[in-house]
């Protein structure tokens, strides 16, 4: 449902050269623009090591938004437009998953 919350799954791998310093400018800027909008950082994770699988990236968290339009917002958003290109610039590769709790 629209108005419900949604969880958005954040897996990131920075580009070697400088991605995880040109990533925290990144979330410098973007930070406030994801609060006024009713995002939220719950949980951030640097994994270690992938016991099953082969899952390596460089950095997950996940960010719980009021409804899917709050989240769709960010991207409309003036403010942030005006600096996304730093997350570009940072991130070699990138997966970002909407989940949903589990009751």
């Amino acid at each position: 449902m629209a108005d419900e919350p949604v969880y958005m799954l954040n897996m990131l791998w920075f580009d070697a050269a400088g991605g995880a310093e040109k990533y925290q400018d990144y979330l410098a800027g973007a930070g406030s623009v994801v609060a006024r909008l009713g995002g939220e950082m719950l949980n951030q994770f640097k994994p270690v090591e992938a016991l099953q699988g082969d899952f390596d990236p460089d950095l997950t968290f996940v960010i719980r938004w009021p409804s899917i339009d709050a989240f769709r917002g960010l991207i409309a958003e003036p403010d942030y437009q005006a600096i996304a290109h730093l997350r570009g610039e940072a991130i070699e590769r990138a997966v970002l998953t909407r989940c949903e709790a589990v009751t």
